[in-house]
């Protein structure tokens, strides 16, 4: 769908300026300033309905309860603020106001404090209805603001947020296009990763695609959907875990990919303090996506089709457009996980570790392995057969240079490269 980029002020006046829509914004965190654009635009009475911030946080517990995990940024809060605002003005204004579609837009966010220990980050919600007679849809997203300074972080939140409101009302249709639109005149400034688009006028939706669309669009580099199918963050449910990532392009899940991931995490689990903590990821990068078409683009039906193998599968899934592991695990630590495996063949293994060896050529051996070796991850090697031969290839006698053996066999010795011992060597012959 080919559409008219406008600024963030011209989208505030056109919705203004439309009187069948009318709405609630209820804004923590980060100042009013999604309100305060179709505010300062003008015609904002032809809008706004009410705007508030329940900064302090007994007041908001009051309003909107208490949380069970004691945090304010998440996404339970987000959907209790949807809720309590959207009944209130269905409420009081419904009957009043029988022609109108309502919506109320509701955030969550935590901007750059002065110590810069919060980095900046956020929940963000529409409920807005497409027609005055029928049921509201919920469009909501959880953003990473790239500013280092908390001033343009508040304005990022109000763009964004002008972006949403925008986009549920003109491109509805056109999913992707709606992704697109988030960051129109945010280029940098921010990351969408997680987005879930739900409601009656959206039940043909598989939000799997939203999935795919934020990456292959380049508003994130992880995203992730549950084994529900549905769309997840890893701040709701990866902190303080141990995720073991198996890497592949499932297309289809061969014997020898179970089995990684089986053995991978039976030895994975002997190896952690918590065992019960243990949470899979199935990643699926971009490059491996693009590989099932000789065309330069993305078969959807294709994606969908190892999205649902792997959901039968109880798998979590983890879509990338990194190439590079060491940007994963470091994605992986914001959420301070316990430690991180990585199950990976080891002919992969064998392609890391030379690809860090040529960068390191006119660097430091120890720097540049050190940044995908970090202290809390670990990458447990599947074994496959020497080429041409029925004899094992693990990472005890893997081809590799010998200026870092010493690096190597230091790695093996502190258990961070550990090689599966429980594989099923009777599928070893098996490739996808």
């Amino acid at each position: 769908m080919s559409r008219q980029l406008l600024e963030t002020d011209q989208k505030a006046l056109e919705i203004n300026l439309n009187n069948s829509i009318y709405g609630t914004f209820a804004e923590i965190g980060a100042g009013q300033e999604v309100a305060r654009h179709f505010f300062q635009v003008g015609a904002a009475a032809g809008t706004i309905a009410k705007t508030m911030s329940a900064y302090d946080k007994i007041d908001s517990d009051k309003i909107y309860g208490l949380e069970k995990s004691g945090r304010y940024v998440c996404e339970p809060r987000l959907y209790k603020m949807l809720d309590h605002e959207y009944v209130l003005m269905s409420d009081r204004l419904k009957q009043n106001r029988p022609d109108t579609r309502f919506f109320v837009f509701a955030n969550s966010v935590a901007a750059v404090n002065y110590t810069r220990t919060i980095k900046g980050n956020g929940w963000m919600g529409v409920r807005f209805q497409l027609d005055p007679s029928s049921e509201p849809n919920d469009f909501v997203l959880h953003v990473k603001m790239k500013d280092k300074d908390n001033t343009l972080q508040q304005q990022a939140i109000g763009i964004l947020g002008v972006n949403m409101i925008y986009a549920c009302y003109k491109y509805y249709k056109e999913p992707e296009t709606m992704l697109q639109s988030l960051i129109d005149g945010l280029h940098g400034r921010v990351e969408v990763d997680m987005v879930r688009l739900t409601g009656p006028d959206f039940t043909e939706l598989d939000n799997r695609l939203l999935a795919l669309y934020l990456i292959r669009n380049k508003i994130c580099k992880v995203t992730m959907f549950g084994k529900d199918k549905a769309p997840i963050h890893g701040s709701e449910f990866l902190y303080k875990t141990n995720p073991l990532l198996v890497r592949g392009s499932f297309r289809p899940i061969t014997h020898v990919n179970w089995d990684m991931i089986q053995s991978g995490t039976e030895q994975f689990r002997d190896d952690i303090e918590n065992p019960e903590k243990l949470i899979q990821l199935a990643e699926i990068t971009l490059e491996n996506l693009n590989r099932a078409t000789e065309l330069d683009e993305i078969d959807e039906a294709d994606f969908i089709e190892r999205a649902d193998l792997l959901a039968e599968l109880n798998q979590t899934v983890v879509l990338t457009q990194l190439e590079d592991q060491t940007e994963l695990i470091r994605y992986l630590r914001d959420f301070k996980v316990e430690h991180v495996g990585i199950v990976v063949g080891v002919r992969d293994l064998i392609n890391i570790v030379h690809q860090k060896y040529e960068t390191a050529k006119s660097r430091n051996h120890l720097e540049t392995f050190g940044k995908l070796f970090k202290r809390n991850a670990s990458f447990y090697v599947y074994p496959a057969f020497q080429e041409g031969s029925s004899d094992i290839m693990n990472s005890d006698n893997m081809p590799v240079p010998d200026e870092i053996n010493f690096l190597l066999k230091y790695l093996k010795d502190v258990r961070q490269i550990v090689d599966i011992q429980n594989y099923n060597k009777e599928i070893l012959h098996i490739f996808s």
